[in-house]
């Protein structure tokens, strides 16, 4: 019997996806043993974080080997739902907003369905009438949900890995968890466009925003604790977001984009 290897290559990405999904459930495990501590917390962040290399993987080997399909865009939202939806929701729950009891719950379950809808909105954007992945393009339509489950968990990394400093009492502090938690909700649904990196032109102002970034992140890093780099440089991210909302409604930015249009037309 001859195996057809073109056709076992679709296999491939499937499984790094599957393996974020591996990840996501055994981080889900850890963080809700009877007798959880801080490091159970710790290592389950660590799982979500492998969760993101395989995530990012996937993609990156499915276009290596022309393996793009429809069911892979499905499988990877399905995948991103368990891996960075429902392990964070779990996971920060029972880090920090225990306490709170049904509004912990509520704002957790609020990510979670945020997740979820923007996963799904997604969908329907990035896939064609008949069913084929587009390409990607330069932004995306709020905030990825991958990104929004590596800021809680950095959190909880930075949270960790810090305890001794005045600023991991900040980052931990019940109330401040749910106000990040609660935002977080709001960006993912949001029509706020957030870059992809995927068509990154250079210019004047992408690179501000670039040494901006590097260079703030490497103060903190400096200044405070290593683990607040993560922090600050998906805080960051969102920044760059509001700040190029902000600039595209201005009258230049407005007329720009007025002109454009009327040049197609």
């Amino acid at each position: 019997m001859k195996v057809d290897l073109r056709k076992s290559l679709f296999i491939l990405p499937n499984l790094f996806t599957l393996s974020s999904v591996l990840c996501g459930y055994y981080a889900i495990l850890t963080a809700t043993k009877p007798e959880v501590s801080a490091d159970d917390f710790y290592r389950a962040s660590l799982l979500v974080i492998f969760a993101m290399f395989f995530d990012t993987i996937d993609g990156r080997v499915a276009r290596l080997t022309k393996t793009q399909s429809a069911i892979g865009v499905q499988l990877d939202s399905l995948a991103d739902v368990v891996s960075f939806g429902v392990t964070p929701a779990v996971l920060v729950y029972r880090w920090a907003l225990e306490s709170f009891g049904t509004l912990g719950i509520a704002a957790c379950f609020a990510y979670l369905a945020c997740g979820t809808i923007r996963l799904a909105r997604f969908n329907v954007i990035s896939t064609s009438e008949s069913g084929a992945p587009k390409k990607p393009g330069k932004y995306i339509l709020g905030l990825p949900i991958p990104a929004a489950a590596g800021i809680l968990i950095s959190l909880v990394v930075a949270n960790t890995a810090a305890r001794e400093t005045r600023m991991s009492d900040v980052l931990g502090h019940p109330s401040i968890v749910l106000g990040v938690v609660i935002a977080l909700s709001f960006f993912m649904v949001s029509t706020i466009r957030f870059r992809s990196f995927k068509d990154l032109k250079l210019n004047v102002r992408t690179g501000v925003f670039v040494l901006f970034a590097i260079g703030s992140t490497v103060f903190v890093a400096w200044r405070f604790h290593i683990s607040f780099a993560l922090v600050w440089l998906l805080a960051t991210y969102i920044a760059i977001g509001l700040a190029e909302l902000l600039i595209g409604m201005t009258p230049g930015a407005r007329r720009r984009r007025r002109e454009e249009r009327e040049e197609e037309a």
